[in-house]
């Protein structure tokens, strides 16, 4: 059931994303001045940090759960799933309950953690 809801999740998260490409290729192209403050916001948007809570750490399967705020580079409301892990020794610099920042990525359709810090 919960491997049900993830996938239900993931596939939300797509249309989402998907249905906002039309709505930027209808941007106005005529003010070219704007061009660059655009595409400064997205890569802001793209190297956020979004705050998290470690709530189980599966070292077998290389997988956090993970409470977390709003995703905005995945257009991902707050919410508690299990991510992948890019590298497996990110499991061991966290435990249940502790307070990270992270950056998740879609990769090969599965939603991974590509970088991990403890909050103090």
């Amino acid at each position: 059931m919960k491997t049900q809801l993830h996938t239900l999740i993931a596939a939300i998260a797509f249309a989402a994303s998907a249905a906002s490409l039309p709505a930027l290729a209808a941007n106005d192209h005529g003010s070219h001045g704007s061009h660059g403050a655009k595409a400064a916001d997205a890569a802001d948007a793209a190297t956020e940090m979004t705050d998290g809570e470690i709530r189980k750490v599966d070292k077998e399967n290389g997988k956090l759960t993970i409470k977390h705020a709003e995703i905005k580079s995945l257009d991902m409301p707050g919410m508690t799933m299990v991510f992948q892990v890019k590298d497996k020794a990110m499991l061991d610099k966290v435990q249940a309950g502790d307070k990270v920042k992270f950056k998740a990525a879609s990769e090969s359709g599965k939603f991974t953690v590509t970088e991990l810090e403890a909050v103090k």
